[in-house]
């Protein structure tokens, strides 16, 4: 009896899991298996593709070759949009850590009932489309904006300072659009914070630096782990902000797999660099991982 209730418990459980399961094929393994089929196929003349195996996709990844001599060299131009998405990337994350790290101890550190109106601030960006808010960013840093219109008036500078259509512009769009990603699980680790522990580091005369660097962000760097981790993916493959703020000149790996997918008519590229993007992708969670594991196992 009691195997028979168990297999019967079994097959509910997987009745159960069937509707989750069908979603995750056809919904999200199917379109990937599509992608990586289409990448080693041979391109259309005017899009799409021709059923006929290549690898010449993958080799145009990195490499190009020469139309007359056949000449082999490195595919400069996409590796540049590599490392201008990867530097902008790290930057991004970078300047949402500067930035949120405060604002998640300044909000951690009010009193219970003031938190969740400071963090009702941080979510309701949120709330509007993201082409607003990069066309909000592009109104404060063009030439005619908020900021070189302040500048100007101050005396501080006699003309308007280039910032529009620059990798600096992309970064700033980017670190606005996704601070809040970096604050939330900040925030959320400093939370649990037991500031006992603070007031003791202090009675102990350790200076304010030290409290931070050896207190505070070892208990808060899970949340700093994570937080990296979900600016630092969408960063990679964004499309919409370098597309408004880059004005169309300085790409990134989203816009350089849209233009082969659109302009370039070479759907098996597009599909390449697709994957090219989810393997750096998947690295960048693999260390996350990792990392997690370290600090269980030093828990």
């Amino acid at each position: 009896m009691a195997g028979r209730a168990d297999t019967a418990a079994a097959r509910r459980r997987w009745l159960l899991l069937t509707p989750a399961l069908l979603v995750l094929i056809f919904a999200a393994s199917g379109p990937l298996l599509i992608v990586v089929v289409y990448s080693f196929l041979t391109p259309g003349d005017y899009g799409g593709i021709e059923w006929m195996f290549s690898t010449d996709a993958w080799f145009n990844v990195v490499a190009s070759r020469d139309f007359f001599d056949e000449t082999v060299t490195w595919n400069d131009a996409h590796l540049s949009i590599f490392w201008r998405s990867v530097k902008l990337s790290l930057m991004t994350t970078l300047a949402c850590f500067i930035f949120g790290l405060p604002t998640a101890y300044f909000i951690a550190t009010r009193p219970k009932g003031q938190r969740d109106f400071w963090m009702l601030l941080i979510i309701i960006p949120f709330w509007t489309n993201l082409l607003i808010r990069t066309f909000a960013v592009m109104e404060i840093i063009r030439n005619e904006g908020v900021v070189n219109t302040f500048l100007i008036n101050m005396g501080v500078i006699q003309e308007p300072i280039q910032m529009l259509f620059t990798d600096f512009a992309i970064m700033v769009g980017m670190t606005y659009v996704y601070l809040p990603l970096m604050v939330l699980p900040i925030y959320a680790s400093l939370e649990r914070l037991d500031f006992s522990l603070v007031e003791a580091s202090y009675d102990l005369y350790a200076r304010r630096w030290r409290v931070l660097r050896r207190v505070i962000l070892p208990l808060a760097k899970p949340g700093m782990i994570a937080g990296s981790i979900l600016v630092f993916v969408p960063s990679l493959g964004a499309y919409v902000t370098p597309r408004v703020l880059g004005g169309g000149k300085n790409l990134m790996l989203g816009n350089l797999i849209e233009l082969q997918f659109g302009q370039g008519r070479n759907w098996p590229l597009g599909a390449a660099l697709s994957i090219t993007l989810l393997a750096i992708v998947m690295v960048a969670l693999l260390i996350y991982v990792r990392q997690a594991e370290r600090e269980g196992s030093h828990g």
